[in-house]
């Protein structure tokens, strides 16, 4: 018989809606039940893509012994993490403090008032590897909360304490300058890990935030260093088998430190900030190779993770028929069987799928030597092996959907949809391409007539049902989102809206008093703390997110106040940004645009006109993160200039498409030839 998670939307939630166990969703029939049982809370946090929370469901939530105890003993909650941030980041900061690691799945036991008194992460049916199972911790804290309730109730006092001054954490307030900038380069590139790329050993993450960062210095400093280290950690990504070779789209991570062997779960935000890092490495080293990836993960998006009404899903698993990985790898026979004895050997070859394989006697495509190597050690031309190569990726990847697929976890978030909104929209500015423009407007069109009702941004969406009010992420990444993708149209329906979603952003999160943002709305659902996490982890924290897009925003709308406030944030995190600076690549691409006097650009053109696109290629050509650009159809109302002030008073110079470029309003003279407006961006 089905629990109380049966009436739920998120796909992980629904996994367990036939566990043995007495689930309850978080909300107040279970705080309300645990408060008049005086029952201790047995919270599960997890993710629909989460091996090891498979794992647990399978060894324990389904385990009708093990469920028992759970349910004479326990008030039982489980959590999706995507859905819930704010509760996964309070108590994961808990068992962060109490066991120095923390993870998913998440267990951690709480008092009636929802203060965290012990936790941890996996815990196995049976004792291994010096951890208990998990029927010894639940008897254990049963046994303690019913005999032993004063030192139940000192932990949870003292966990309650450490996490409000967790929450209040801030650096002192201080001058900002660009040393903060060139410290924290050379802390990150001290770590560099010069053979294979990236940051320290296994395992590796990407991170396109720092990487963003890293050619945000080359750009300002000329550093020939801070490009390779980009470069060299961009091409070693793209090559290894972090990377889907056959269908686009990266991995979630790396088990090694070379790339090769990843955790097989993809994640739509680690495809949306790895497709723009990839972008502007292109854009900064014309490398034919990152357009290449670029173009292949938003296909990948596109063809695999994108809903009928134009939203994008959350994740694909990394399980398929009960195995990590099943999907994705490789012997040599199949490969042969598909592509023939002669082009199979040439594929194997170039991809690396051998006898012995890399992966539990199965091989994972991936690129060790370049195609010239390979030709030439095949005796046949570089030309004739890409032929095959192409041909083979198409062949084994339609052999492969024949597979049985990884589930994928169909639920819409706002954040993550903005991140990959954001990206599509970019590739369009930067790329000219139109089929990317409009998957940029209808995700737009879907968030914001789907997610809002009665003004209110909504965090999550999954069959025509939208709930949890949205968190600072969501409104901040949004309000990025159309930013850019009013700078790829010049659409004012989109800045409108990001102005619109900035403006509640600072009415429901921003602090005046203390200077800071808060993960929760002011009106928000009461938890034992407000939480508030600074720090980048896999995405951009709230508060670096709203910084980036009062920036932007700023410079193209002329409100004093948005710059006012991202300026605080940057001020009140000068000292954590250069002691830490790992923990901060977006707040230190925001201090970057903060620093750097940003360039204006204001171009007024029929858009699909030939000048109009000769003066937009300009633009396209080069990295220039620090630039915004506005754009106007002569033709529309003057509804843009009131949304954007630099387009005032912006006319054509005979009748052509002009260039405005501008700093701080004060504008150069206008131009119309494509080399006059180069010039002028050049002079930085």
């Amino acid at each position: 018989m089905p629990n109380r998670l049966a009436d739920e939307t998120s796909p992980y939630l629904l996994q367990h809606r036939n566990n043995p166990v007495d689930w309850y969703p978080w909300g107040p029939e279970a705080l309300e039940r645990s408060r008049r049982e005086d029952r201790p809370i047995l919270l599960s946090v997890g993710y629909s893509a989460c091996h090891w929370c498979h794992v647990m469901e399978h060894e324990s939530f389904e385990d009708p012994e093990t469920a028992a105890l759970m349910n004479e003993h326990f008030v039982n909650v489980k959590v999706d993490r995507e859905e819930r941030p704010d509760i996964d980041s309070i108590y994961m900061n808990a068992v962060q403090q109490m066991t120095g690691h923390g993870g998913w799945p998440m267990t951690v036991f709480l008092t009636p008032e929802g203060v965290p008194f012990y936790g941890g992460t996996y815990y196995p049916p049976e004792p291994r590897h010096g951890l208990p199972s998990f029927r010894q911790v639940l008897l254990g804290i049963a046994e303690a909360y019913r005999d032993r309730r004063e030192d139940v109730d000192r932990s949870a006092e003292e966990l309650r304490n450490a996490l409000q001054q967790s929450m209040a954490m801030r650096s002192r307030p201080s001058g900002l300058d660009t040393s903060v900038l060139d410290r924290a380069f050379h802390a990150i590139a001290a770590r560099f890990d010069a053979r294979s790329g990236g940051m320290g050993g296994a395992p590796k993450f990407p991170q396109p935030m720092i990487l963003e960062f890293m050619l945000r210095h080359w750009k300002r400093t000329g550093s020939p260093e801070a490009l390779r280290m980009v470069e060299h950690t961009a091409r070693q990504m793209a090559r290894g088998g972090m990377y889907d070779q056959l269908g686009g789209g990266f991995h979630r991570y790396s088990v090694d430190a070379h790339w090769l062997v990843p955790h097989f779960e993809k994640m739509l935000y680690d495809n949306a900030l790895l497709s723009r890092l990839y972008l502007y490495a292109y854009q900064a080293t014309g490398d034919a190779e990152f357009l290449r990836i670029v173009e292949e993960i938003l296909h990948y998006v596109q063809r695999e993770m994108r809903s009928p009404e134009g939203a994008f899903y959350s994740t694909q698993d990394a399980d398929s028929e009960g195995e990590e990985g099943k999907f994705y790898v490789w012997t040599p026979d199949e490969v042969d069987d598909l592509l023939g004895p002669e082009d199979g050997p040439l594929f194997r070859a170039y991809y690396d799928v051998t006898p012995a394989g890399n992966f539990e006697g199965h091989s994972i495509p991936h690129v060790d030597r370049t195609a010239q190597e390979v030709a030439s050690e095949a005796g046949v031309t570089a030309e004739q092996l890409e032929r095959v190569l192409a041909r083979g990726r198409e062949v084994l990847y339609e052999a492969r959907a024949r597979r049985v697929w990884p589930g994928r976890d169909e639920k819409v978030l706002t954040s993550w949809n903005a991140m990959m909104l954001h990206s599509f929209a970019e590739a369009a500015r930067v790329l000219g391409r139109s089929e990317y423009r409009e998957v940029a407007e209808a995700s737009a069109d879907f968030l914001l007539r789907e997610l809002r009702r009665e003004g209110r941004l909504l965090r999550t969406w999954k069959d025509g049902r939208a709930k949890i009010d949205a968190f600072l992420e969501d409104h901040a990444l949004l309000a990025d989102a159309l930013t850019a993708l009013y700078e790829a149209t010049g659409n004012p329906r989109w800045i409108r809206e990001a102005r619109a979603l900035t403006d509640r952003m600072l009415e429901h999160f921003w602090e005046e008093g203390e200077g800071l943002f808060y993960d929760t709305a002011s009106h928000a659902e009461s938890l034992v703390v407000r939480p508030r996490d600074p720090f980048d982890s896999a995405t951009p924290s709230g508060t670096s997110a709203a910084t980036r897009a009062l920036l932007r925003l700023g410079s193209l709308t002329g409100e004093p106040r948005y710059p006012r406030v991202a300026a605080r944030v940057l001020e009140g995190m000068g000292e954590l940004m250069t002691r830490i600076p790992a923990g901060f690549g977006n707040l230190l691409c925001a201090l970057d645009f903060h620093l750097a006097t940003p360039r204006e650009v204001a171009i007024v053109g029929r858009p699909e006109e030939t000048d109009t696109q000769a003066l937009l290629d300009v633009l396209r050509q080069e990295y220039h993160p620090n630039t915004v650009v506005a754009l106007r159809d002569p033709e529309q109302s003057g509804e843009v200039e009131s949304l954007v002030p630099l387009l005032q008073g912006r006319g054509q110079i005979g009748g052509r498409a002009t260039a405005y470029v501008c700093e701080r309003y004060a504008c150069q003279m206008p131009v119309t030839d494509p080399g006059a407006l180069k010039e002028h961006l050049a002079a930085e």
